[in-house]
């Protein structure tokens, strides 16, 4: 049921609004059949999010699951096996897609510290025998948006793909966030993806794209993605419409992802000053926290619920945790007017 007050949104930096500059951009974008490769705005975007991540090419698609989706159908054989966190996105906000489009069985490994090292992925490598699923493919996430925005390390993920390919094992990069893992992580988003063997991230994000994501690799691999992102019904016609916001989310946009970090890590230091939210500010990372709930007698919905008559938006991933997610549509006082509702419900039941 639509609201009649502009709320404070922290459920997602996927509500976000584009700019009045990409609107602008929308209305007068040049327009062609991209099914036929024939719409320019699309070429440009692909061209220019192909020289950012220093990929050979890109492609257009419209939704960030549709690219991960295509990852693993490109990397990987009916029967085998997709190593992942067991907090991915790919494992628990996809719908079982590489089952039922790909033939493929996720084999979700539990981290040792905030991310999977190649230690945890080597255990979870099946021997060659007629008895065992076979390991197609691995896939990182970076930022981790359900373990709380946390980022991976450079050595960590080099290392991973390393000794992956070492054994001839493909990596994907789950990069929906990758511009916050780059500013969290002090690297280039190129540094990230350069050992990754395909990468995806998202322009209707924390960018502030209204549609679209890119999955990016080898030009071989995207060609014979282009088929494929048909067969899984996302090949647009006139989408420069769409791609026109997403170059300016990838010229104006990046920079200001620093601000949103900055949000997430005063409010996390808010709620931490909060008797019955328990938070480390020194775990947040990017534009995710995750808080608990440790008030008797609450838990995350009764919060949300009393939140939400206060216009402060959130979700929970847990009966007694709350995610909560910064993003451009969400001020400094926004966020100081957050927590105090925050307090306000969870000290009144002390």
């Amino acid at each position: 049921m639509p609201v009649s007050w502009e709320p404070i949104d922290l459920r997602s930096d996927t509500v976000t609004k584009p700019t009045d500059e990409m609107r602008e951009a929308m209305a007068r974008a040049e327009v062609g059949d991209d099914v036929y490769g024939e719409d320019p705005t699309v070429n440009r975007l692909q061209e220019m999010a192909a020289a950012v991540l220093e990929k050979e090419a890109a492609l257009f698609v419209p939704t960030g699951t549709m690219a991960n989706q295509l990852a693993v159908k490109l990397h990987t054989r009916p029967g085998q096996e997709v190593i992942l966190d067991e907090r991915s996105h790919m494992y628990n906000l996809e719908m079982a897609a590489m089952a039922v489009i790909s033939g493929a069985l996720a084999h979700p490994l539990k981290p040792v510290d905030e991310s999977l090292d190649w230690a945890a992925i080597e255990s979870g490598i099946r021997p060659h025998s007629t008895h065992h699923a076979q390991t197609g493919l691995i896939v990182l996430e970076n930022s981790q948006n359900l373990a709380g925005g946390t980022l991976i390390s450079l050595d960590r993920t080099n290392e991973i793909c390393r000794r992956a390919h070492d054994i001839g094992v493909p990596v994907h990069l789950d990069g929906a966030r990758i511009f916050n893992a780059a500013i969290g992580l002090g690297v280039t988003a190129a540094e990230i993806a350069r050992p990754f063997d395909s990468v995806m991230f998202c322009i209707s994000k924390g960018l502030g794209a209204p549609v679209g994501s890119l999955l990016l690799g080898p030009r071989m691999l995207i060609d014979r993605a282009i088929p494929l992102r048909r067969m899984f019904g996302g090949a647009m016609r006139q989408s420069g419409i769409l791609a026109a916001a997403g170059v300016v989310a990838l010229e104006k946009m990046r920079s200001r992802l620093a601000k949103d970090h900055a949000n997430a890590k005063l409010l996390a230091e808010g709620l931490a000053a909060i008797p019955g939210a328990e938070i480390d500010p020194e775990r947040v990372q990017t534009n995710i926290l995750v808080f608990d709930i440790s008030t008797p007698g609450l838990d995350a919905e009764d919060v949300i619920a009393q939140m939400r008559t206060h216009r402060v938006l959130a979700n929970s991933i847990g009966r007694r945790r709350i995610r909560l997610v910064t993003h451009k549509d969400v001020s400094r006082q926004d966020c100081l007017n957050a927590v105090e509702t925050i307090r306000g419900i969870l000290t009144t039941h002390i």
